[in-house]
Formats: C-alpha cells, structure tokens, sequence
C-alpha cells in the first residue's frame, strides 16, 4: 500500500469541504474571542472586576457547554447524517453572530458575553460531528494524517483568529468590523458544509435522552468501559486543562511581564498556534502513517521542560510600552519566543496520536458519543483550570509563578497516566532505544493486519529482537518469549509492559507451557497480535534453524493470517550470540544498519512450518 502525504487529502471532496467547515468554525470562534479578550485586557478596566478574573471568566463561559450539552450533541451526531446535521450548526453560528453585533453596537458587556458562551454551545454541537466523521471518510493509515490536518488547521484557525480579532477591535469602530467579518465567516461556513460529503448515520435507531444530567451520566460511563480509551481522553483533557490555562494567560502576562501592547498578546498566541500546527503535521512523519502512541509520552516531556523554563524566562525591564517589533528586539524575548513555539510543538506532538486512538479503538457505532463523553471531561478540566488560575493569582500568585505551577502539575500528571497505561511509556522508551542504538530499515510494515487476530513469525537473532519489533509495529504485539527472558532487565519491561506470555520446554517446565498455550488461544479469540519465533530459541551461529511446528497446532484452534517476518543484520551485534555469549563482550557494530522485513499474510489453510522457513529465508537473504 503506497503511502503519500497527508496534504494529498486536501485535494480530496471526501476531505477538504469539512476542513475548511471546522477551519472556518475554530477561526470564527478566535476571531470573536480574542477581540473581547482584548477589549476586556485594555478597554474595560473601568469594570467594577478586574481583567484578570473577567479574562478567566470568559474562558470558563465558553468551556461551560461543553460540559452542559455534549451528551446531547454527542446523541444528535451518532443519529443523524452528519454533513446535514453539519449545515444547520452553521445557520446557528450565523444567528450568534448577528446576536453579537448587537453587543457590539451597544458596548454591552453582558450581551456579548451571552453571545461567548452560545459560540461555546455551537463548538459543543460541532465536536462530536467533527471527530466522528474522519473514520467514515479516511482509511486507517490516513487517520493519523487527516486529525494532523485537522489540529493544524485548528490552531491555524486559531493563530489568524487571534490576529484578526486583535488588529479588528483595535480599529475604529472595532466592533462593528467585529460583527461583520464573524458574520460573513459563518455565512462562509454554512455554503462549505453543504459540499461535505453525506455521512450515513452510525446509529438511526437512537433514542434521544434529552435528560441532559442523566444522558451525561450514561455517556461517561460508557466512555469509561474501554480501559485504554478512557485514559487516552484523561491525557487529552489535561492537555486542554494547560493549553487554556497558558492562553487565557497572555493577555495580562504580555501587558505585565512583557510590557507589550495588545499586538504582543497577538504575536504569543500566534506562536503557540504555529508550534502546535507545526507538531500535529509532525505526527504523521514521525509514526510513519501509523498511530504510535510512543509520540504521547515526547511530547509530555517537551511541555514540561519548555514550561518549565518559560516560567524562569524575563526580558529586560523598560518603563515604555512595546510594539511586537520592539519586543523582539529586547533582550530576553529570543528565549520566550522558543519556549512558547516548542510548547506548541510538543503539544501537538502530544494531542495527535491520542485523538487517533480514540477514533480507532472505539465502537465506531458509539463514536460520536465517545467524543462528547471526551468533551465533557474536557470541559470539566478547562472549567477548573479557569477557576484554578482565578484563585491562585488573587493569593498573591504571579503568572510566570503560575506557568511553573501547571509545569510541575504536568510531569505529575504524565507519570500518572504513564504508570496506567505503561503500554504508552514503553512506545516511546523502545522506539527512544532501537533508533539509538541502530538505523532501521522497515520494509513491508503495511502488511501487518490493520485490525484482527494475527500471527507474526520471525527468525531470532538476538536479544534485542523483540524490542525491535515492538518498536516499529503499529499495533501493540504480544510476545511467546523463553521464560528466562523476563529475567533481563530492559526485555523483563518491555515484555510485561507489552503483555507477553512466558513458555517453556515440555521437559523444562510442563505448567509455564501449558499456561502459554491457554494465553495465546485467549489473545487470538480477542483479536491481538502474536509473535512467536519458531525456532524456540537465539541462533548460536547466525543460521536460521529449522522452525518448529507449534505454529500449525495453534492454528488448528485459532485460523488467523500469519505474517512472516524476518530480522537482518543483528548478527554480530551486541545483543546476539556472536564470538560467544551474548552482551558478554564490548559494545560492537552500534549505529549498524539493520532492518526488519514482513511478507504479505499466508491465510492459515495454508501454512506449514517449513513454508514460514523458506519465506522467512527468502525475506532475509543474505543479511544476516
């Protein structure tokens, strides 16, 4: 299957008319945000609150229906055709606009507040729609691209809302270039959503529950059941929990700390949206098409340590107001400047796989609902992360002091996920090691079942052998490995992180094979992957040895595909049992050029030990 990139898809009618719908929503919603947040930061200190709890407050309005509305919204998604449902959401975003202009017109602060939070209840119906369509549209190894696309546009969407809204109110008569420009972006908005391809319904037998408490009950309960999923929107709602709490920020942290004007609040938004734009089309490149749940933990370390040092980070004091221009040119600026971009990096870098994964590892019948199940928890932690930052700064906190705060909640944060989900902190530890150690040549890795029971096969030439495939396969692969594996320390994480199932010798140990047995029938009845290495053991020679016929017993049972795959160039290294015993003797051959090769899949009537052999040779060659 041929890979192309993922700017190809906004060539495509299955794809383009929806990301310039939820493109133009994301923009409109900045556009309309950041010109109040501005008028709020530099036009209304004569307001009896001050601008750092109206700031906050805002940012909670618009989180608040995400909260109130997405079990609903998440019902309406799964029910109805979604390009349909899609247009009547946008003919709502244009009656908002209008109702603003209103506010606008009058200088009525609670108006466009109002007006704040139905912009909010319009991204709450949108959401479910907007993430439960891409599976019905893109193939597998596209969704890692096109959610890529979609979070870049987002915060492209974003980073020109920003400066949009910002330089509008900041003209004569800025509310009034306000009302019109949000206006024609939602008109603009509607007219893209009638080309969206029709979506048929995942669920039209659904019985709305317009109990909205009850209904939310029951959706995060169900988004609850599947144990990787629910964990993966925990990651995904901290991210939204730091990502507003930095942005709701840098209105007063510019006019403050960086002695900027109201362009300066611009430019640092604007930074943090390309950061995260540039990650997110990051994602695709860095899994290889593929969702690498690896990238999840990367990314949390590049948010820690850029936040980290942002919260150090000062220019140098003036008692004049600068322009962007000025400001980059202070001493001090260069360092704030790149952290706030990597921030945005690593956060995209973050946020992409795990939106994938949601999408990939939930019904697809229930989608819609997962992902409002998603946005209320979402909701809940920006909620809090709002009234978090209004109580820490009215008890004397500084915002450079509050950057450090969420810094060090971050690491806590990620290390407990980790420790739930280790399968995410194995990815990246292994994909961190293989690349280190070695340069990988992968070929053939599309021909690994998407979905499904199957079993992988493979010549064993090292010790390293199962870190290597764990490392470039897709999906998580559970491991028949020789029980005295688990007694080497990196393979004893790898193995039991990845769930791997210990087997012995009849002679050796009768209980540890039978228990093997039982494990592997289990795995396959539940539609994972196994690897086994047919040989039952590491080549002492650096010949393949001839495989055992375990295989066509499992078989006999379970009749899934079996893939065969073959190692290269790991003899002689240091890991293999070259020159004697294995990583007994210094180092060699580091940085080598080694590869893993994978065959088409043998349907099972087919397969005999000696037919894996050949193939397995065949794949192998003379690279040994």
């Amino acid at each position: 299957m041929s890979q192309h990139s993922q700017l190809t898809l906004l060539k495509q009618r299955r794809f383009l008319p929806y990301f310039i719908t939820q493109f133009l929503g994301a923009f409109n919603d900045n556009v309309y945000k950041n010109a109040l947040v501005i008028l709020i930061a530099f036009q209304a200190t004569q307001q009896s609150l001050n601008s750092n709890t109206l700031i906050n407050l805002s940012a909670g309005l618009f989180i608040l229906p995400f909260f109130l509305f997405s079990a609903t919204a998440g019902q309406l998604a799964d029910k109805y055709e979604k390009s349909h449902l899609m247009q009547w959401i946008k003919i709502f975003e244009i009656s908002i606009m209008m109702f603003a202009a209103i506010g606008f017109y009058y200088h009525d602060l609670t108006i466009l507040f109002v007006a704040l939070f139905l912009m909010g209840f319009h991204s709450t119906l949108f959401g479910p729609a907007k993430y439960g369509i891409l599976p019905q549209h893109l193939r597998q190894e596209e969704l890692m691209g096109g959610n890529g696309l979609v979070e870049m546009g987002t915060f492209l969407a974003i980073l020109l809302g920003t400066i949009l809204g910002g330089v509008l109110i900041g003209l004569t008569n800025g509310g009034l270039w306000v009302s019109l420009v949000t206006i024609t972006i939602a008109i603009s908005g509607y007219f893209s959503a009638r080309a969206i391809p029709i979506s048929p319904s995942a669920d039209p037998h659904l019985k709305i529950n317009w109990n909205i408490f009850s209904e939310t009950w029951h959706i995060l309960k169900f988004t609850r059941e599947n144990y990787t999923v629910f964990q993966s929107i925990l990651a995904i709602s901290w991210f939204w929990f730091f990502g507003a709490l930095f942005l709701a920020q840098f209105p007063n942290y510019s006019k403050v700390y960086l002695y900027g004007d109201e362009h300066v609040v611009t430019f640092l938004l604007a930074l943090f949206s390309f950061g995260v734009g540039i990650g997110s089309l990051l994602c695709e490149r860095l899994s290889g098409h593929r969702v690498d749940i690896g990238l999840v933990p990367f990314g949390a370390m590049g948010l820690t340590m850029f936040s980290f040092d942002l919260s150090f980070a000062h220019i140098a004091q003036t008692n004049s107001i600068l322009n962007v221009a000025q400001f980059w040119e202070t001493q001090g600026s260069f360092r704030i400047i790149l952290d706030i971009v990597f921030i945005g990096i690593f956060g995209g870098i973050f946020i992409v796989p795990l939106y994938t994964l949601v999408q990939q590892r939930s019904e697809q019948s229930h989608l819609s609902r997962i992902i409002a199940g998603n946005n209320i928890i979402n909701a809940v932690f920006m909620v809090a992360s709002a009234i978090m930052a209004i109580i820490l700064l009215n008890a004397g906190l500084t915002i450079p002091q509050l950057f450090l705060v969420c810094a060090l909640m971050n690491a806590a944060v990620a290390i407990y996920i980790f420790t739930l989900v280790p399968e995410f902190l194995m990815r990246f530890l292994v994909w961190i090691v293989i690349h280190l150690i070695y340069r990988i040549e992968k070929e053939g890795l599309d021909n690994v079942p998407e979905n499904g029971a199957a079993i992988l096969t493979c010549n064993h030439v090292s010790y390293f052998d199962p870190l290597l495939i764990a490392g470039c396969a897709f999906r998580p692969v559970r491991f028949v490995a020789y029980y005295k594996l688990f007694e080497v320390p990196i393979l004893r994480f790898v193995l039991k992180t990845a769930g791997a199932i210990p087997i012995a010798g009849i002679k050796e140990n009768p209980h540890i094979l039978d228990q093997a047995w039982k494990s592997m029938d289990a795995a396959l009845k539940n539609g994972e992957l196994i690897c086994i290495f047919p040989e039952g053991g590491i080549t002492r020679n650096g010949e393949m040895q001839p495989f055992r016929k375990g295989i066509e017993q499992m078989l006999k049972d379970n009749p899934v595909p079996v893939v065969p795959m073959a190692l290269c160039g790991l003899w002689g290294t240091f890991f293999s049992r070259f020159g004697g015993k294995a990583m007994s003797h210094f180092p060699r051959h580091l940085w080598a050029k080694i590869g893993l090769k994978i065959s088409n899949p043998i349907p099972p009537d087919q397969v005999k030990a000696t037919l894996l052999f050949d193939k397995t040779l065949e794949l192998r060659g003379n690279w040994k």
